[in-house]
């Protein structure tokens, strides 16, 4: 009973820095939770050859209602392409739908490899940034946005994120300021979670290795004890999001991402 407790604490903790981080950096959450419930769940029992596939969808869970907030705190104070997420509307949930009919024939260790290596691009770019460091000055056309809108929908579902990391630096190699791209990358969350969601109960559907209160490598259970949190504190992270001046914005958003990468490369080492 202790060591629930514990856990349910530890969850709860973890909620509220994602919720924040969603808010700051348009992330959805992703990116801290799945780190943290590939942790959580092997001490619930979780059976080790899908406890990245539990983590990767109950995080993508878990993204959606904070998605929603972080998104509607950034669109209170002006910030945000509705035009591109209009644009984006069936690309993104076409590229999770596709990634989730194959997920369940990925390992975990293929899931993990994939987060760490484009996290780690993405970190670089936002560390090292420089003004001339972008393609052009505005959004690319439709044939091509509507690609790299299927693209982070289908790398997403993999990762087990709303698609932030990669829409802040699609966004601002092409000439958009960082706080439209995090406020646009909060929307984005949304397009992404819910298919993703779906797409993870189904291909989890009926494993004999599900813990208890699961649907598919959903797991109710973890998300009731983030949930509320996450939500709660995204608000806060998306009004100090729009406080800190871009390049503070784009390095914290950069050393953010290597720390989450070293936590993941330490739990495959130990």
């Amino acid at each position: 009973m202790t060591e629930f407790i514990i856990l349910a604490l530890g969850l709860a903790v973890a909620g509220v820095i994602s919720g924040f981080l969603a808010g700051l950096f348009g992330i959805g959450g992703g990116a801290i939770l799945v780190p943290v419930l590939i942790t959580a769940f092997p001490i619930l029992g979780v059976a080790p050859e899908i406890v990245a596939h539990m983590a990767v969808g109950t995080s993508l869970a878990i993204i959606l209602p904070t998605a929603f907030r972080s998104y509607k705190a950034h669109r209170a104070k002006g910030a945000g392409n509705a035009e591109l997420l209009k644009r984006w509307r069936l690309w993104v949930p076409l590229g999770v739908v596709v990634a989730s009919l194959i997920v369940r024939y990925v390992s975990g260790d293929v899931l993990r490899g994939v987060f760490a290596v484009v996290a780690l691009v993405i970190a670089l770019k936002m560390l090292f940034n420089k003004a001339h460091w972008k393609v052009a000055d505005d959004l690319p056309s439709a044939p091509v946005t509507n690609g790299v809108g299927f693209g982070i929908g289908f790398l997403s579902t993999f990762m087990g994120i709303g698609g932030g990391n990669l829409n802040n630096l699609f966004m601002t190699s092409f000439g958009q300021s960082i706080h439209q791209a995090v406020a646009t990358s909060a929307g984005l969350g949304i397009l992404i979670a819910v298919p993703a969601t779906f797409g993870y109960i189904y291909a989890g559907w009926g494993h004999p290795a599900l813990p208890w209160l699961s649907l598919g490598y959903v797991n109710l259970l973890a998300a009731a004890l983030v949930i509320p949190f996450s939500m709660l504190a995204a608000p806060m992270g998306a009004k100090f999001a729009h406080s800190m001046p871009p390049r503070k914005l784009e390095i914290a958003f950069g050393l953010f991402l290597l720390v989450v990468i070293a936590r993941m490369a330490w739990d495959v080492i130990a």
